[in-house]
């Protein structure tokens, strides 16, 4: 009893430390800015690095709560992206408030990605391991490809879709939103730093509060052992989806938070790469630890740029360093050296 205490409170002080952390970073950066202390190159990856914070903390609902492996997260993130773009390309004709615009693209942006991840859950789920990997990774190269052959836009007439751009046609005074592989283009940014903090805040509340529900109990007994989760009367497949596809609509509002942030942007940026980066952030964080994704994933985004004053060297330099972090939190003794050090601290703290 007292280890399952514990443990709960362990897990209060983790929750508590992933809000402080984005608030304190929050301030600081303001404040940077506002006094002029931030170098332009960085103050311009603010809103990418807030996206990329989401997509991994929508990821890690899959890999570290749930024990499943995704592949296919930079897909949500492209289907939401050019939803958000269209809704946004939209709306700003009849919506004079950009933020008004905003919410609502983040909103349907975040619908249609859980909409197709609960269509790509019915088969995938069904496999497990590096089955379920390859069948995420087929489903994002899909949708990338797909994106890469649209051509969407809208005149007087209403809407215009077609996958031949020589089929393709508006009329004088219409808007295009996807322009085949040139994907979208002329689009007004309305993504914001604040935006981007506010919606990490909000994907902590909703993961918090899944793992906390019934539903994300289940999943993690789903996860430590199936075949005792399923004798307690567990649905296994449902638990699997509801995670699944919660993690695609956050997914999907990161990539609205994304595409509002370029004026330009092309398919071939949710490519696979940009899933297993993702991954990484995940997996280096630690899988199911919600702050170290949040330490991971701004370190890591940010680094290339850091180690940018070092040329042709800095690719290597950051891949160095990617190597010995895997390796030092991984290593027992380093996991045993914390744990004691964790340890007299508290033996210290309770004899004060």
């Amino acid at each position: 009893m007292e280890k399952i205490k514990s443990l709960f409170a362990a897990n209060k002080r983790i929750q508590t430390l992933s809000f402080l952390f984005v608030i304190v970073f929050y301030v600081v950066i303001e404040a940077l800015l506002k006094t002029g202390n931030l170098k332009s190159l960085i103050a311009s990856m603010l809103v990418p690095v807030s996206c990329y914070v989401i997509v991994a903390l929508a990821l890690n609902l899959v890999v570290g709560v749930s024990g499943e492996l995704s592949l296919g997260h930079a897909g949500f993130m492209s289907i939401g992206a050019f939803t958000g773009v269209i809704v946004a390309g939209y709306l700003s004709n009849i919506i004079q408030q950009p933020m008004v615009c905003f919410a609502i693209a983040v909103v349907f942006g975040a619908i249609v990605a859980g909409f197709f991840g609960f269509l790509i859950s019915i088969p995938v789920l069904k496999l497990e391991g590096d089955y379920l990997a390859i069948v995420t990774l087929a489903f994002g190269q899909i949708i990338k490809t797909l994106i890469n052959n649209i051509y969407l836009g809208v005149d007087n007439l209403g809407f215009h879709f077609s996958f031949v751009k020589k089929n393709f046609e508006l009329q004088s005074g219409g808007k295009m939103f996807i322009s085949g592989p040139v994907g979208a283009t002329g689009t007004t940014t309305i993504s914001n730093f604040t935006c981007g903090v506010i919606m990490i805040l909000l994907t902590l509340v909703i993961i918090f509060c899944f793992i906390n529900s019934r539903y994300g109990r289940a999943v993690m007994a789903t996860r430590d052992d199936k075949i005792a989760a399923q004798s307690m009367g567990i649905n296994i497949v449902k638990t699997k989806t509801i995670a699944f596809v919660l993690s695609a609509a956050l997914a999907g509002a990161a990539g609205v938070l994304y595409g509002l942030n370029f004026t330009t942007l092309v398919p071939s940026k949710f490519d696979f790469n940009t899933s297993i980066l993702i991954l990484v952030y995940v997996v280096l964080g630690g899988l199911g630890n919600m702050l170290g994704t949040l330490i991971s994933t701004v370190t890591l985004v940010m680094l290339p740029q850091l180690l940018r004053f070092l040329s042709d060297y800095r690719m290597l330099i950051y891949a160095i360093l990617l190597i010995a972090i895997m390796i030092l939190t991984n290593n027992p003794k380093v996991k045993e050296m914390i744990q004691v050090y964790v340890y007299k601290k508290k033996q210290k703290g309770e004899t004060e």
